[in-house]
């Protein structure tokens, strides 16, 4: 059968001072009022059952997110004791679902995206169930078709048709982040779509890759999965998870497997990991500036963006390209052209304050 697993384990450092640890990013009501996560879990609607949507996030989360979104069966959550990035995350996913139906079918999606229109995306994703079920052994990605030289995304080059598939093409290979010039000429050959880090593939044959190219988070991830259920579930899982070696899937993985394919994704895709690209969302004035959640009173300023909550006032005079962020516990004003350096602010403060205000 067919089952998605949205992945939900980050924080969203970048998104701070709205999003942090006891609030990740994915439980912001950002979009509408809506949070990302539950955007995300309702997406997959026309190609998977509800009854079988997972959430995987770490366990810290869980309550936030049944009190966030209490409709969602608590038993669909997988509870990660720590993060360590996505071959785990994968894995551990993977191996609880191998429990519940050894010939499971799983896409693995991303809880911090928004994409439209929603009809392309549910004929790709169908089409990437279709790929893996005709092509067992096939690991399938997506690759969102680019619009722009982005230098932030990863870059897949794609091949020829792939056998007995409908949609789906080999991948060449994949590219790491590129500079501008690079990411110009990806662009021009029409070659290369952005990574979008959403995949389908076939419970067993993702086990298989992983016991190949990452055997000890294979060991530790079957190990756990065979107490699932169990009184001592929990214990194993503390004791084994945090031990997993830290890498993403598409190093220890997708990177080195031949069987891997790409289906394009014609849509709209912004990734909403900064408040730039939460920016995007919105729709500002004749000035360019825009608010969420505040009122913004702006005089003689341009491409202001005023974040806040509760319907507080921000008001700017004479201020260009500043994104303002105000919440109870902290106050973000900083220039739109350094918000990539959100990262080292936290940093920053978790020497200087602990984890008070992260």
């Amino acid at each position: 059968m067919r089952y998605a697993v949205i992945m939900a384990g980050g924080t969203g450092t970048r998104l701070w001072p709205m999003s942090t640890r006891a609030r990740p990013k994915q439980l912001l009501p950002l979009i509408g009022g809506r949070c990302l996560l539950d955007i995300a879990v309702r997406r997959p609607a026309g190609a998977v059952e509800s009854s079988r949507v997972y959430i995987c996030t770490g366990t810290d989360y869980i309550d936030k997110i049944q009190k966030e979104m209490p409709a969602f069966p608590v038993h669909q959550i997988l509870g990660e004791p720590c993060g360590r990035d996505t071959v785990n995350a994968v894995g551990f996913s993977a191996a609880i679902l191998s429990r519940l139906d050894a010939d499971a079918t799983m896409a693995v999606l991303t809880a911090d995206h928004l994409i439209d229109p929603l009809d392309t995306f549910t004929r790709c994703l169908e089409a990437g169930f279709d790929t893996v079920e005709q092509s067992p052994q096939t690991l399938l990605t997506f690759g969102i078709t680019p619009t722009y030289p982005a230098t932030g995304f990863g870059y897949i080059q794609r091949g020829g048709p792939l056998a007995a598939a409908n949609q789906a093409l080999r991948v060449q290979a994949f590219r790491e982040k590129p500079d501008r010039k690079t990411a110009e000429q990806y662009l021009s050959s029409g070659e290369y779509l952005w990574n979008s880090g959403m995949f389908v593939w076939k419970v067993r044959t993702i086990l298989e890759k992983i016991q190949q190219y990452a055997p000890q988070t294979h060991a530790g991830v079957m190990e756990i999965a065979r107490h699932w259920n169990q009184p001592d579930y929990h214990r194993t899982l503390a004791e084994i998870y945090p031990s997993l070696p830290k890498v993403s899937i598409d190093y220890a993985v997708m990177e080195k497997s031949a069987d891997v394919a790409v289906i394009p994704m014609p849509v709209q895709w912004l990734d909403v990991g900064s408040w730039g690209s939460f920016a995007a969302t919105l729709t500002g004035d004749a000035a360019g500036n825009k608010s969420a959640g505040c009122r913004l009173a702006a005089l003689d300023s341009h491409g202001v963006l005023a974040v806040s909550q509760n319907d507080h006032l921000i008001a700017t005079i004479g201020l260009q390209d500043i994104a303002i962020v105000h919440t109870p516990d902290a106050t973000l004003v900083c220039s739109t052209a350094q918000a990539e350096n959100i990262k080292q602010m936290v940093s920053k403060l978790q020497n200087e304050f602990g984890d008070r205000y992260v």
